[in-house]
């Protein structure tokens, strides 16, 4: 009966993890080392970019990589991590959904000795020795980049006065705070902003839509002189609607967004997006360089950014280097 048992749970185990078969690199050849990845969500064009460049980068290093797709539920990212833990990963990278929450899975990863590196989202812990390393974009220079362009916008326009929509990303996620941060700062004592609104948009075109809705039916179109979103998704979703109700996004209404996808580069350069701020998904060779290093014993650096700048209606967007992902 014990035996039955053990055999039950085993099977159980090998569900669970999707395969208790030894990992390959991506051309069935046995991989030296196993990543543990715990993707968030495949909620933009952002996401899935993040995912494919995860994906190839752990190809070219030859290191095994067992996925698992969270959809937007923390409780599953967890779930995720005490899997990887079971499996004995060599090196666990998630991309929280949020910021707290998350101290007794990483104490359980520690104590079995899996290094842990957070991508493209921090966390908020006591313990900064429960994850080795971050890589990622620097939210608030994204969000002081976007307050920066809309004042030099607003001297250009001799404003002397605009009111600002905000849509906000997941609420209590890093990029979220930082980017709403670095934007208020940017723009704070400025006497010729008001921020009418905050809403939340949760990082989906979808919710863009809803939001903005919600703005025009409380503000007017004249009650709203610029809407700053806190990623390509909401904006695309707001510019939408925007069109719908017969206002002219970036005329109108100034539209100032981040992330740098292809369909809102390809909007700013038919004029109906202001500025893009750029935050690059292709963050997977940086992860895989940080994994050998660990692997190889070697000390890594507790954060790293990409280099990232933005395009904006200042531009010549003629250029060939204006293009999104």
């Amino acid at each position: 009966m014990k035996r039955t048992t053990g055999i039950l749970l085993v099977l159980l185990l090998c569900l669970v993890l999707g395969s208790c078969g030894q990992q390959t690199d991506g051309e069935n050849k046995p991989a030296s080392v196993v990543v543990g990845f715990s993707q968030l969500g495949a909620e933009s064009s952002w996401r899935i970019a993040n995912t494919a460049s995860m994906e190839q980068a752990a190809k070219e290093a030859g290191f095994g990589l067992m996925m698992e797709n969270a959809n937007q539920k923390q409780e599953k990212q967890i779930d995720a991590i005490r899997s990887f833990i079971a499996y004995q990963v060599d090196v666990i990278v998630f991309s929280p959904i949020v910021e707290n929450g998350w101290d007794n899975v990483l104490t359980e990863a520690k104590r079995a000795g899996i290094p842990v590196i957070l991508m493209d989202r921090m966390i908020e812990t006591s313990d900064d020795s429960l994850y080795t390393s971050y890589v990622g974009a620097d939210f608030y220079a994204e969000g002081r980049k976007a307050g920066e362009y809309l004042i030099r916008k607003a001297d250009a326009m001799n404003a002397e006065h605009l009111n600002i929509a905000e849509i906000c990303g997941t609420k209590d996620s890093t990029p979220m705070r930082d980017r709403q941060k670095g934007f208020m700062d940017a723009i704070n004592g400025d006497s010729r902003f008001t921020v009418v609104a905050s809403v939340d948009g949760d990082f989906l075109r979808s919710k863009g839509e809803e939001c903005t809705i919600q703005l025009l039916d409380q503000f007017g179109k004249n009650g709203i002189d610029v809407i700053y979103s806190h990623n390509d998704s909401m904006t695309l979703g707001a510019l939408n609607i925007l069109e719908q109700k017969g206002v002219l996004p970036g005329q109108e209404i100034l539209l100032i967004t981040v992330d740098g996808e292809k369909e809102a580069v390809e909007a700013l350069k038919a004029g109906k997006i202001n500025c893009v701020v750029q935050c690059t998904p292709k963050l997977g060779p940086a992860v895989m360089s940080l994994v050998k290093s660990l692997t190889d014993g070697e000390h890594i650096s507790k954060v790293t950014h990409p280099e990232e700048g933005m395009f904006t209606d200042f531009d010549v967007l003629t250029d060939p280097s204006v293009e999104g992902f």
